[in-house]
């Protein structure tokens, strides 16, 4: 570490940017996901770095904030990219649904699975790991929809990203102390209430930041705006991510809101001009810290949790699980065309930023972190696999289709 020079160090960061940038044109070119093309080349730096003798640890905290931060674009990133319209009002309606459903189904089943193997394990400690496990990781799909149509790739980054909030939010709420009560379920239904009340200040706050200030340092400043706003939700309790996904569905959607004297202080011009371009930096700084945390994230996989059989067992018990629940769902409950949506699964930045949040007091110490690892490649796995293998339009289920016609 020593021997370690600030050009090495700005060489290895600008290197591994222009290599995330070519898995990005390869990704488009192969559908490979650039995700897993960033998670092998942190494990291929570890085994390189063992090798030669210069294996380091990266600390937690180093990933904790790098996922935080990537969760914050990632939300914000979903809500700049959603458009309501009447039009959209059906689809939007089943990618909530479906979020919602798989999601809870999928936390039950895991649990059931964890218990089972874990017998001296509270099911409240298998819920809490079940949880990051069931979330659809919207920081994978967003980049893999670009060849899709726009139905299908509309419908994934919905359910992806109402998946992420969800996911989150009942994560926060197990992990808080709070018990399955009506007092505590209706505090928490309080806090969303007051998350988006506060979401309703917090745009309008911003769009002055945005639009009427006339220093040109205005969307770092609004990014440094809203870690401190969840932050601070965060220390109160409240679900702040709701406040981040308004800000960006707001002025994504400025054109709905019909209040005149509104309008007359920001006119849509002015707020399209504004998006255009925060659309650009939240991409591109959401595109930086991705390279970073799936680099670093994989740097921290070591071959040697691949050598244990019963990380396979119950990684590919989970993995089976989470696919056939999503099979059900799309085929028998929503009736929707199977490909390429059923290989959409991928687990990634939040479910492991969420694994990092757990509190000590509801850690299990008999599982193993390989696990973790084993569920997010071999989930980024069966996406390539979707795409890849996804050529042609199908044509929607009906009840005169081919029951084979996937």
């Amino acid at each position: 570490m020593e021997n370690i020079s600030t050009y090495n160090i700005l060489f290895a960061v600008c290197g591994l940017v222009i290599l995330s940038y070519f898995f990005s044109i390869l990704n488009r070119l192969t559908r490979v996901p650039s995700v897993l093309l960033l998670l092998g080349t942190g494990i291929l730096i570890r085994y390189v770095a063992d090798l030669l003798g210069y294996t380091f640890e990266v600390p937690p905290t180093v990933v904790e904030v790098l996922g935080t931060i990537g969760l914050i674009m990632i939300v914000l990133e979903s809500g700049l990219d959603l458009e309501i319209t009447k039009e959209r009002l059906p689809l939007i309606r089943n990618s909530f649904f479906s979020a919602l459903v798989i999601f809870l189904v999928s936390s039950l089943a895991v649990t059931g699975i964890l218990f089972w193997w874990l017998p001296e394990t509270p099911w409240i400690n298998c819920l809490i790991y079940a949880i990051p496990l069931s979330i659809v990781s919207s920081a994978v799909v967003l980049p893999s929809v670009h060849h899709l149509e726009p139905e299908k790739k509309e419908f994934l980054i919905y359910e992806a990203s109402f998946s992420d909030i969800i996911g989150i939010m009942v994560f926060n709420f197990f992990t808080s102390g709070h018990q399955i009560g009506v007092q505590d379920v209706a505090w928490f239904g309080g806090s969303i209430v007051v998350a988006l009340v506060l979401s309703v200040a917090v745009c309008f706050g911003l769009m002055l930041l945005l639009i009427r200030n006339r220093i040109n340092v205005k969307f770092f400043l609004s990014f440094a705006v809203l870690i401190v706003i969840y932050v601070g939700g965060k220390m109160m309790h409240l679900p702040s991510l709701i406040t981040i996904l308004m800000f960006g569905l707001v002025i994504n959607n400025w054109e709905l809101i019909r209040w005149r004297p509104l309008k007359r202080y920001f006119s849509n011009e002015n707020v399209e001009n504004e998006v255009g371009f925060l659309k650009s930096i939240t991409a591109e700084s959401s595109f930086l810290i991705r390279t970073f945390f799936f680099v670093i994230f994989g740097y921290g996989i070591g071959v040697a949790y691949f050598q244990d059989l019963q990380v396979w067992e119950l990684g590919s018990l989970i993995v089976a699980a989470l696919l056939g629940l999503r099979f059900i769902y799309l085929r028998v409950v929503h009736r929707y065309n199977l490909l390429p949506e059923l290989f959409y699964i991928p687990r990634g930045l939040i479910t492991i930023l969420l694994f990092y949040k757990i509190p000590d007091a509801q850690r299990i110490e008999a599982f193993d972190d390989g696990v973790l690892f084993f569920v997010i490649l071999a989930t980024a796995v069966i996406l390539m696999l979707g795409a890849i293998f996804y050529r042609d339009r199908p044509v929607e289920i009906t009840g005169a289709n081919d029951p084979t016609d996937v």
